[in-house]
């Protein structure tokens, strides 16, 4: 079956999430109904003169018991953080749209997984038994460990699958580059299903410094659009789909969880920090052209919404100069406000908030937002969620680089 662009349709069978404020799609999303913050004090590796000491960790997650299941995959146990959260969303995602493995054909699958950073946990254990603990080795896996498209690997080496895998980098960007990529696969023909997100897992004492001397961290909190707001908080996690042609979806009698109908990219290149207008509202701009929509058809916005000065305000224009007066009766929230800033893994985590939001007609709200910037005036459903009924929600990746990526679900077809 073909969409309204001629190629063929493309849905969401499956979800998987791990983040600081819930290890599954269902823990996630009862904190988000609670307005749960997972930003809290640094613990796990030594902090020395680190000024900023707060972030979004993912705390008491078990990979043992979470991956026990593994069958193929011989190494899992032993890779990267980043490829232990994949893999655990990845097996969540995998069991809720009942794909059968192995695969009936393992060359009309894909596996995109990216990262922004890879195996950041690794570098810094093993540059420290190197440099400070003077030993004259690594761990034997600490090349495989590091590598940005680890994740993939071990995710695809689990479920079998034969056709693309790779991983995508975008910073910030990462996932939702990842899931629109497998959209095109899979509306172009070239294989049926895919396996697509990111992971990070990037919080340790060398990454805290290279993000503090940046000077975009938060000491406080995430205040997304709040006069307060004075930094992002990092955060960790995964965010992995399963994505089905909607014929092969139908014809294994899967549950349709949504439809991807629109995805737009574009490029500021402009800077390397500062976000720029036209670039994010391009890339908001193609995706609804992509989807045939128009703005007012858009219940529901999951804004990139950092929590730094500069951002929230420039992505408070992109959205206004695309949406024109609907801009102010659109239902727009930062979940970054609850689960941090997870980086390359942000789009897939926030595309499952948009699915969530369009199956249980609720949307998340933006917490610790007490008082609005004046230039941030629209409507970020202020600390409380709200009951609402949402047939097309967008979600919007805006990178360092000016690398923005912008998805856009609707309800399962008919």
């Amino acid at each position: 079956m073909t969409n309204a662009n001629g190629g063929r349709r493309v849905v969401v069978t499956g979800m998987g999430v791990v983040t600081s404020i819930g290890h599954t799609v269902q823990e996630f999303w009862a904190a988000m109904k609670r307005g749960q913050s997972g930003v809290s004090p640094l613990e796990g590796f030594p902090l020395e003169d680190l000024k900023i000491l707060i972030a979004a960790q993912i705390k008491d997650f078990d990979h043992r018991a979470r991956l026990k299941h593994a069958k193929r995959d011989k190494i899992i146990m032993h890779a990267d953080r980043y490829s232990w959260f994949a893999a655990a969303a990845a097996d969540e995602a995998v069991r809720q749209s009942g794909l059968e493995v192995p695969l009936e054909n393992p060359y009309r699958a894909a596996c995109i997984i990216g990262s922004g950073a890879g195996g950041l946990t690794t570098y810094e254990t093993a540059y420290r038994d190197l440099f400070i603990h003077n030993k004259r080795a690594t761990h034997p896996l600490t090349l495989l460990r590091i590598i940005g498209s680890s994740a993939s690997a071990h995710v695809g080496i689990e479920y079998g699958i034969k056709g693309p895998t790779f991983a995508t980098c975008s910073a910030c960007s990462t996932a939702s580059h990842a899931i629109g990529i497998a959209r095109d696969y899979i509306r172009n023909n070239v294989v049926d299903v895919a396996i697509a997100g990111a992971s990070e897992a990037v919080i340790n004492y060398g990454t805290m410094k290279a993000w503090q001397a940046l000077h975009v961290l938060s000491p406080d909190g995430c205040f997304p659009f709040s006069k307060k707001r004075n930094g992002t908080v990092l955060g960790e996690g995964a965010g992995i789909l399963v994505l089905e042609e909607l014929e092969h979806a139908k014809k294994r009698g899967a549950t349709i969880l949504a439809e991807l109908v629109g995805y737009g990219m574009t490029s500021d290149s402009k800077d390397m920090v500062n976000p720029d207008v036209e670039g994010p509202r391009e890339a908001m701009r193609m995706a609804l052209e992509d989807a045939k929509l128009g703005p007012a058809d858009i219940d529901y916005l999951n804004a990139h919404g950092t929590a730094t000065a500069i951002n929230d305000k420039n992505e408070t224009n992109a959205i206004k100069e695309v949406f024109g007066q609907h801009a102010y009766k659109l239902a727009i929230s930062s979940t970054k406000s609850m689960h941090g800033h997870p980086l390359g893994a942000g789009g897939g985590i926030e595309a499952a908030a948009c699915i969530q939001a369009i199956n249980d007609s609720w949307v998340p709200p933006t917490i610790n937002l007490d008082e609005p910037d004046p230039e941030c005036d629209l409507d970020y459903v202020p600390n409380v969620g709200r009951n609402m009924k949402v047939r097309y929600a967008m979600s919007n990746s805006f990178a360092f680089g000016g690398l923005n990526a912008v998805l856009i679900f609707g309800p399962p077809p008919a």
